[in-house]
Formats: C-alpha cells, structure tokens, sequence
C-alpha cells in the first residue's frame, strides 16, 4: 500500500525527509521562501513544491493537484516564532508576531482534506495559546480526530541535539498517540568528530562558518576546548555587555562538548554570539554542515551555498529535525497499517 503525505510549510525538507524514510511519498509541498523552497526542491525531486503563501492557497486547487489521490498524512510546522522562549525571554505571553495565527490555516486544510492522519510540531511555548487550544478542539470535537500532544525532546530519539518541541498527532482511524523515545545516545563527537579539516574538505556546506574581527578571534581561541564558555576568560576579554550578574545568555561564545548534546541548533548557529556554536576543539563556529548534521539531516543533504551564510543559518536551524520526524512518521504508518491492513 502507498501512502500519500503532504507537507505544509516545509522548509528545506526536514519534515519531509523523516516521512520518506519512513516510506511516505510526499505528493505535495507548500513553502511561502524561496530559498527554503529551492533548497527543498534539489532534495526531493518527486514532490510538487508549491512556493506561495498558504494564506493563498485555495482547497478546491490543492484538490485539482492531487487528481482523486487520498492524503494518509498531513503534516506541517506552522512558523509561530512568537512563542519560542528567546523570543519571549521565557515570558508567558507570545510576542506579537502574524505567524502565530498561521495554526489556523493547518487546521483550514486539515477540515478541507480530511485527511486519515495528521502531524504537526512546534515549538513547546504555543501548548498554552488560545488558538492552539481552540485548534485541538476543532480537530477533536468537530472534525472527530483522536489527538494526543506531547512536548518531548529530540535527544531522545537519537538526535544529538537537545531541543524540546511539541508534537500533535491525531487520526480519524482510531486513538494515536506521539512516538515512544527511542534507546541510546548520539553525541556531537559520534556526529561530527570524523569529519576533515574544512580546508580539506571537498563539501562547500563544510567550508561555510564565519571569518571574525581580530578581537573575537583571540575570545575564541582562549575558549578552553571540550565546553568552555566565555565565563572562562580572562577578565580584560570580558565584553561590556557581559559583565554584572544575570547578564546576556551564558551559552554565547561556548563550545560544544564532545560527549553530550548539542545545544538546540538555531537559525543563528553561524554566528557564535548568538549561542553554544564554537566547535569543541578546532578556534572555529562549527560549520554549516556540522549544524546540519547536528539536526540529523543526511550528510549528502544538499543546502545551496551561493546565498547568504544568514540565509543557510536560518534553513538549517528553523528545519525540523529529520530523525524525529521519522519516528513520528513510522508510528503513524504502523498505527494506518493496523487500521487499513
């Protein structure tokens, strides 16, 4: 049996590549960037990628691209950038932000396509939204959709990364519930500590991370190795806008230690004032590629590098990662296998 997904606001296809390997074929793809959607389309070639804003997007032509197939997965991330926690200094109200509403149109599409079974992750801040409440009561009371929600964090599904999301999933077959965490830990050195040098790297996403001024070089290289942080320097390198107590973020001009997680990767992991993003040992942020496989993309993952290194930044870090995505996607193939035979 083939099974049919779809896969709203996608990105460079996280979500995606997570539902292929566990066997879904994507037959369709809406991402409003262009970049994110080029990205998207030089690794999965198969899908009809739709670059326009959802907001646009009539059921009656996702219908007509479609052709009578059944959709037995609609899965999305809806950008909601004002619940994350740095966004809103862990405050408890969301920043104002137009994207927050963009829940709304999942569940738009979701009424429209009446698809078996749904899945969407986000970032663990919305669980107390208004709307996503009103959401889930839509999908359950009106359109009769078995939901469970679950903030879980991706280190437990073999990701070597810690980064806590929320994850719903929901099926108008029967009760489903969000994937089990899985055994074993993958750390950064399992992840990238094998990799060359960048200077001898034939892999252009490798060679990508930032040239810094004199001054933050020097920061860097007395960094100690293996977690070292910028509370281990010499007071003369202390910068003004990080002394006093409770100042500024502690992970920023951090390294990565070998043996454990990553801190969550972000779409600043270029640029080493924005957190934990120094490599372990080498006196470097890591490079574009060591944060994409630190989100568990596939090390031939392709990233076009003639853009901005805040373009790629922003790719790789606002991506769902792949691996979480495929467990997810394997327990909703095994929940419609039990159900349709």
């Amino acid at each position: 049996m083939e099974l049919y997904s779809i896969d709203i606001f996608s990105g460079v296809g996280g979500l995606t590549e997570g539902m292929h390997q566990a066997d879904f074929k994507t037959y369709l793809a809406f991402e409003i960037d262009k970049i994110a959607s080029m990205a998207y389309k030089l690794n999965h070639s198969g899908t009809t990628v739709i670059t326009k804003d959802i907001r646009k997007v009539s059921i009656s032509s996702i219908k007509r691209n479609l052709n009578g197939k059944k959709i037995h997965l609609l899965a999305g991330c809806p950008p909601c950038q004002g619940f994350s926690s740095i966004r809103r200094l862990n405050r408890l109200q969301p920043v104002s932000d137009e994207r927050n509403s963009l829940i709304m149109e999942y569940v738009r599409l979701v009424k429209g396509l009446k698809p078996l079974t749904i899945m969407m992750e986000n970032v663990p801040g919305l669980v107390n939204y208004d709307l996503f409440i009103k959401a889930v009561d839509i999908l359950q009371n009106e359109l009769k959709y078995h939901v469970e929600y679950k903030v879980v964090n991706v280190k437990n599904y073999g990701i070597p990364q810690s980064r806590r999301r929320l994850v719903l999933v929901g099926s108008r077959l029967g009760e489903i519930s969000v994937a089990e965490q899985v055994e074993g830990k993958r750390t950064v050195r399992d992840t990238i500590g094998n990799l060359p040098l960048p200077a001898n790297s034939s892999d252009k996403l490798h060679k990508i991370f930032p040239v810094h001024t004199q001054g933050v070089q020097e920061r860097i290289n007395l960094t100690p190795k293996d977690g070292g942080s910028r509370k281990d320097l010499p007071e003369k390198y202390v910068l003004k806008c990080h002394k006093g107590e409770n100042i500024g973020f502690n992970d920023v001009y951090g390294r990565l230690r070998w043996n454990d997680y990553s801190t969550t990767i972000t779409g600043g992991c270029l640029n080493p004032s924005k957190g934990r993003f120094l490599h372990p040992e080498q006196n470097r942020n890591i490079s574009a590629r060591e944060a994409a496989l630190l989100q568990s993309f596939p090390p031939d993952y392709i990233f076009p590098t003639d853009v901005p290194n805040l373009n790629i930044s922003l790719m790789i870090g606002n991506a769902l990662p792949p691996k979480l995505s495929y467990y997810q996607s394997l327990n909703i193939k095994n929940h419609l296998k039990e159900h349709l035979g």
